[in-house]
């Protein structure tokens, strides 16, 4: 049987440990675990990386010296022997095994700690991989520095309906949206103790409103709208996909309940998609592709360029020009989710052969934009062979988190990895879990939408229920 071990973890008894033995025989190598924690770098407030030796002999492991108690039982985790480790500038980890009667040592490896902050809480959306035949999903809030998961809202109240593309304005958890789906349709929105619900679909736009990301200012909220259609492929890797056959971006004023837009981001000869405000609130980013036709028999013909037009909140007026900030198409390729780190210096997104919802292409990985030299490259040491794709920047630009299908190919995953201020991305880690393997292994939901926040989501659950039950709703308009 594998033996589970709390390697770094939290049940170190420091007035009882042993040194590690030395001049032991080294097996050449690093062990195999699982989760791979090997060479990653953490932040202090994050919950203990727990993991398993993948092996069936007995096995011990070594913390900075001292020797880590192994335990089946999780639940006995003390956090605060997790934090002392943490004190360091890294752990030094040794995974000893008893092989023919003697104890040998892998090689050493590495767990780096650091300094700068994450914010404390991320929230995503639990959703089974398929996309279409599924009974329950939920919108969830992690605190990172512990195991403790709460949901914000769960379909199980709702009579079972889809719930998605719930965003925070930048992190802050008193200002969010999310849509809810069939009978209840409508967009909820939270701002500090206001819940309103929102009928979307005008007679000037083609859907109701779609993927959101909040202005800066907390008044001002950008949209797409779509007309999505998704298929499933018979015999393609990439198995599902979603296009657009048409698509615009508009800006949603909470206060008047008006939109607005430019004949640059609603074109009937472009798809424009996937919006996203600069930190200072003066630029309106999103992706634009030639309008394809027809669809779905050219959906592989859709190639997405990150496009830019200056905004003016006070206004709520647009630029009169465009500027091209990702040339994707020119190199054969497509871009998706446009995300600008807090504090103005890099632009993250995805690259992909083709479309626009990237988080099915299995060869899809992030790229970095420094946007005072314009030069993008892959952020290597983040991708991996399989899908790497949404992702969000932590309030302080120093972390990511970003979904992965790594691990299997169908279930997506949290990984977090240190951004420094060159640009420079670590190796990233696995969201850690009180018994990761177990955990992971029955899990049957896909993680959808990370989104770092700087608080928990605090609110009256009864009273958002009955918004989404009971209100006809708040009518939206184009603005006059």
């Amino acid at each position: 049987m594998r033996r589970i071990i709390t390697a770094l973890m939290v049940l170190l008894a420091f007035s009882s440990c042993r040194q590690s033995p030395e001049s032991l025989p080294v097996i050449a190598g690093k062990p195999v675990i699982r989760p791979d924690y090997t060479g990653v770098t953490i932040p202090l407030a994050i919950a203990p990386l727990n993991f398993e030796y993948i092996g069936k002999e007995p096995a011990r492991v070594f913390a900075n010296g001292q020797k880590v108690r192994m335990c089946g039982n999780l639940a006995k985790f003390r956090c605060r022997q997790w934090k002392k480790l943490l004190a360091a500038d890294s752990i030094s980890v040794s995974v000893q095994v008893k092989k023919d009667g003697q104890w040998q040592e892998y090689e050493p490896f590495s767990i780096y700690v650091s300094k700068d902050e994450i914010d404390p809480y991320v929230s995503y959306r639990l959703i089974p991989p398929g996309y279409q035949a599924w009974q329950t999903m939920g919108i969830y809030q992690r605190e990172l520095a512990s195991f403790r998961e709460s949901a914000i809202m769960e379909n199980t109240l709702t009579g079972g309906n889809c719930m998605n593309c719930h965003t925070t304005s930048w992190g802050n958890p008193d200002k969010f949206v999310f849509h809810v789906r069939a009978a209840f349709g409508g967009t909820i929105l939270r701002d500090g103790d206001l819940i309103e619900k929102l009928n979307t679909k005008t007679d000037s736009t083609i859907s109701a409103l779609v993927y959101p990301f909040w202005h800066p200012d907390g008044k001002l909220v950008a949209f797409s709208t779509n007309k999505t259609m998704q298929v499933f492929h018979a015999g393609d890797p990439n198995r599902i996909e979603v296009y657009d056959e048409d698509s615009d971006v508009v800006v949603y004023d909470t206060d008047t309940h008006e939109i607005v837009w430019s004949p640059f981001t609603k074109s009937k000869d472009y798809f424009e998609t996937f919006p996203s405000f600069s930190p200072d609130g003066k630029w309106l980013y999103f992706c634009s592709a030639e309008a394809v036709s027809p669809m779905p028999e050219q959906f592989n013909h859709a190639k997405y360029a990150i496009k830019r037009i200056a905004f003016d909140a006070a206004t709520r007026t647009f630029g009169d020009a465009l500027e091209t900030v990702f040339d994707a198409p020119a190199m054969g390729k497509s871009a998706s989710f446009p995300r600008v780190s807090p504090d103005g210096k890099y632009l993250c997104f995805t690259l992909h052969e083709y479309g626009n919802f990237s988080i099915w292409h299995q060869d899809a990985d992030l790229w970095l934009l420094d946007l005072a030299t314009g030069k993008a490259a892959p952020m290597d040491a983040v991708n991996s062979d399989s899908v790497d794709s949404f992702h969000t920047w932590s309030s302080n630009s120093r972390w990511m988190v970003f979904s992965s299908r790594r691990d299997d190919g169908l279930y997506t995953k949290l990984y977090f990895s240190h951004i420094d201020e060159n640009g420079n991305a670590t190796k990233p880690f696995l969201l850690p879990q009180r018994n990761p393997v177990e955990y992971y292994k029955k899990l049957i939901f896909s993680y959808n939408l990370p989104q770092f926040m700087t608080g928990e989501v605090d609110l009256n659950k009864r009273r958002l229920l009955n918004v989404i039950r009971n209100s006809g709703g708040t009518d939206i308009k184009p603005a006059e």
